[in-house]
């Protein structure tokens, strides 16, 4: 153990505070059992050692450890927590526990057997949690941490701290919000750099080799991740990064399901558990249609790759404008809202709202009959009516 506290100890030493992220906030700290799951480079981490930093003046009761720790290949998990117990020991912070096998598990029985020790863990996706739903059910509270905002990315920039507004508040109050935004700086001179960089809090350790180590992240998640959870031949891994590439740098994608399995010589129902996989590691987002039935489950109507940072370090080439644009608002949105696909528009949203996303001459002809519909420009400043900036829908969190 004294090895693994060194360990912790040497990361605390290192961490900035400088800037936290509000999600911190979201969280309630006090709750015994917290689970915190998001995407691979995320800022998980760094979010849990802040807190320790921020809310503990000795570490003697805390202990912070990675259970990829070469430590984890002869001792087990259960064993370690009852140390930390037999010595004082308050919080147990255990990071990446998808590396350790039968986590769930002896999760639960620490959770059950030392009631003096709280427990805060972290997963890097949404599978890793699918997988554990009966052994943490009625115990952990469990939070999804998304990637950085455009707002949170001004904040991280040291450009300006703005608040946040909720959608209703954009929607009606957009006029007004973007006119103070612009009082303090140009949105759209940052906008584009966060398409591309600023979706990772890691873009700050080096903006040349970012979408290289973003890169990495994604084949981690198909190589490693995924055959975990499915027995993946890996030839049809490579089909999976062709499959990406083609999202990457096309129009928004409507899969023919049955073309798809011909291109790439995956049956057709290996493909889309295939599909659903990469949706809840946060790869791709899966848009459905709002009309309920069997078919809307089983089919996805559009396919987008999750957020435009990917979209630039998978593509070999500039990716399609209007799908950036459409991609950055389901990835800003689908954080507190239902986003569906649509046969008038773009996306309806909570089932009410109809968005059409497009360039700076973009008409009202496709909203024109339709209640509580929106355009959405991607190169404007200042909107008016109901024509807001694309930009202003990164301050929802």
């Amino acid at each position: 153990m004294n090895e693994l506290r060194q360990k912790f100890y040497t990361k605390l030493s290192e961490l900035s505070i400088e800037t936290i992220r509000d999600f911190k906030n979201t969280i309630d700290w006090n709750n015994r059992f917290i689970g915190i799951k998001g995407g691979r480079g995320v800022g998980k981490t760094t979010m849990i050692l802040q807190h320790i930093k921020q809310q503990y003046n000795s570490y003697e009761k805390v202990l912070y450890v990675s259970l990829d720790d070469l430590y984890f290949t002869e001792n087990k998990l259960y064993d370690l927590a009852s140390e930390f117990y037999l010595q004082g020991g308050k919080l147990l912070a255990l990071d990446e526990v998808h590396r350790y096998k039968n986590w769930a598990i002896e999760l639960k029985n620490i959770y059950d057997d030392f009631s003096n020790i709280k427990l805060i863990f972290t997963g890097s996706s949404l599978l890793h949690f699918q997988k554990a739903k009966a052994d943490l059910s009625r115990r952990a509270v469990i939070y999804q941490m998304p990637g950085l905002s455009f707002r949170e990315y001004l904040n991280f920039e040291g450009v300006y701290e703005f608040e946040s507004f909720s959608l209703n508040d954009i929607l009606n109050h957009h006029v007004e919000i973007a006119m103070q935004v612009k009082a303090q700086i140009r949105p759209i001179e940052y906008f584009n750099n966060y398409l591309a960089h600023g979706y990772y809090p890691f873009y700050l350790e080096n903006k040349l080799s970012f979408h290289r180590k973003l890169e990495e992240i994604i084949l981690t998640i198909l190589e490693v991740d995924i055959p975990q959870f499915i027995n993946i031949p890996s030839a049809n891994i490579y089909y999976l990064k062709k499959l990406l590439q083609i999202l990457s740098k096309s129009v928004p994608f409507k899969p023919n399901m049955t073309s798809l399995s011909t291109r790439t010589g995956i049956s057709l129902n290996t493909l889309k558990q295939y599909l659903y996989l990469m949706h809840d590691a946060e790869i791709v987002s899966l848009l459905r249609s709002p009309i309920k039935g069997i078919n809307s489950l089983n089919k996805p109507e559009k396919i987008y790759i999750d957020n435009s940072n990917m979209m630039f370090a998978l593509a070999s080439q500039q990716p399609d404008k209007g799908n950036i644009g459409e991609t950055f608002f389901i990835n800003q949105l689908k954080q507190g809202h239902q986003i569906y696909s649509s046969k008038d528009v773009d996306f309806i949203v909570d089932e009410k709202f109809h968005f059409e996303i497009g360039g700076r001459n973009k008409t009202k002809k496709q909203i024109r009959n339709l209640e509580n519909s929106w355009i959405i420009k991607d190169n404007i400043e200042i909107g008016y009516s109901n024509v807001a900036p694309l930009w202003l829908f990164g301050f929802l969190y």
